[in-house]
This record gives C-alpha cells, structure tokens and sequence, in this order.
C-alpha cells in the first residue's frame, strides 16, 4: 500500500480479554496514530449493564459514527493511521454468541472492507476479570471461534499472538507489512 496520502483505518478485533486497548494505544503512539475506543465498554459504564438484543444495533452504529468521526477530524493529515479499538463487526459476532441473532453479520462484514489491515488478537494472554463485559474463558473462546468464521473472508488479516513487547512486535510488523514505512 505504500505512501498513505489519506488517514487509513487499522481494525484491532479479539475476543474479550485479548489486548485490544492496549495494543490500540502503544500503536497510535508508536506511529503518532489516532485511537477509536471501543464503544461497548463506554455503553456498559455509562448504563451499569450489558447491553439487551435490542441495543446492538445502535451499538454497531455507535462504533461505525466513532470511526467516522475520527476519519472526518483527521481527513486532511497525511499519513493519519486511526486505530480501532474493535469494530462493528465484533458487535455482529457477540450478537450471534449471545442471542442468536445473525441478522447484524452483512451489514458488518460489508464495514469491514473499509479498514486498511485486520490485526485479529488470538486469545493467549491471560484472562482478567474487568466490569460487566467479560464472562470468561468459555465464552472467549467461542467468540474467537466466531470471529475466526467472519474474517476467513476479509482481506489483510494478520493474527497476532504473544505477550507484551513479542505481540507490540508482531502487531508493528504487520502494520509495515501492509502500510510500508511511516
């Protein structure tokens, strides 16, 4: 992809638990990117619950207006990288995981073209309980499994595995892989 003459999205997905924030903010200060927050950990603050069937597909458009934000504050910045801290398509998935609800699938596979480069976090770190939004290690495993299915046919997806600077690594060589030197 080479020199970047317009900001680009870098998609950060895992299962819960996987290191998605972190990673999110050591690349935005590495490559002097701009970070998106995922906005289901907002949501689950904000209102002191996990969020019903009926709210997931305000969420997924919660996230997709975030993006849009960001893409809209930095569409003049050469070489701008925005990092999504997850993605609609992660709310399509648990929608599917937790009320069999598959009907948030296509809407989220066709947003997901829109990123750059997929960093999908394999879940090999430790699991940590943290608030509302975690339910444990079954239950991030079968999200992965699900993620697994969704990304099978997106384009530039990189797993990223490890701990600490070995996964800062692995995730930095996929983005010079994908987006050539910054």
């Amino acid at each position: 992809m080479g020199d970047l003459s317009a900001p680009v999205l870098v998609c950060i997905i895992g299962a819960e638990c996987t290191g998605k924030t972190v990673l999110a903010q050591q690349l935005a200060a590495q490559f002097g990117g701009v970070v998106v927050p995922e906005g289901l950990r907002h949501w689950c603050e904000e209102h002191g619950r996990t969020p019903l069937a009926t709210e997931q597909v305000a969420l997924m458009q919660t996230q997709i207006y975030k993006e849009n934000k960001a893409l809209a504050l930095t569409e003049n910045a050469r070489a701008a990288i925005i990092f999504c801290d997850t993605a609609a398509l992660l709310t399509a998935v648990y929608s599917q995981h937790y009320f069999a609800d598959s009907s948030l699938l296509g809407a989220a596979q066709a947003h997901h073209q829109r990123y750059a480069l997929t960093l999908w976090l394999q879940p090999d770190l430790p699991w940590v309980a943290d608030g509302l939004q975690r339910d444990g290690v079954a239950v991030q495993a079968a999200v992965h499994g699900l993620l697994a299915q969704q990304l099978a046919s997106q384009p530039w997806v990189f797993r990223i595995s490890g701990s600490g600077q070995a996964r800062l690594h692995a995730a930095r060589a996929a983005l010079l892989q994908a987006l050539g030197p910054q």
